[in-house]
């Protein structure tokens, strides 16, 4: 799964959970993939080779090429996006790094924090939030809905342990 628990989220220690998009090509994987289309793409030239029609031809495909390789780097800029979660007796913090940089945070009383999910009606389905301090955030959107679903109950008891280690 696309996130890793630092420390257990049973224990009474602080919890950290770290989540990251799914990366399914490598950057080798990229490169090789480049380079197999470039080929490929190489050889319905070649009988056109000294024509003028390879001319008229070559901009598109060279436009084609371009386009891949900035789909694919545009991905991978995307898959930056990191989501950290601590959860200790004390308080829950969140914080959230976008693809440019950006880091947004939440956080709250540990007691007062509460993880939802909704199965329907959010930007995606099983959609996980957590609210606390009169703000409602969001976590997890990224992973597939089968891993919100486990990472659900793992948030619930690592909030529930924090709650009992307070008490």
């Amino acid at each position: 799964m696309p996130y890793e628990w630092t420390s257990s989220p049973t224990s009474a220690t602080p919890a950290r959970l770290d989540l990251w998009p799914h990366r399914s090509l490598p950057k080798r994987g990229f490169a090789g993939f480049m380079m197999v289309t470039c080929i490929f793409l190489t050889f319905p030239l070649i009988p056109l080779l000294g024509t003028v029609v390879l001319w008229g031809l070559l901009p598109f495909l060279i436009a084609a090429v371009a386009g891949m390789w900035w789909a694919l780097s545009h991905s991978y800029d995307t898959g930056r996006m990191h989501e950290a979660l601590i959860i200790d007796s004390d308080a829950v913090h969140l914080t959230r790094t976008n693809p440019k940089g950006e880091v947004l945070e939440w956080g709250c009383n540990s007691y007062w924090a509460q993880v939802d999910m909704h199965p329907t009606g959010g930007p995606v389905a099983h959609y996980l939030t957590l609210k606390g301090s009169g703000r409602v955030v969001e976590i997890g959107a990224f992973l597939s809905e089968d891993e919100r679903k486990v990472l659900y109950s793992e948030i619930s008891g690592a909030l529930r342990v924090a709650r009992s280690v307070e008490q």
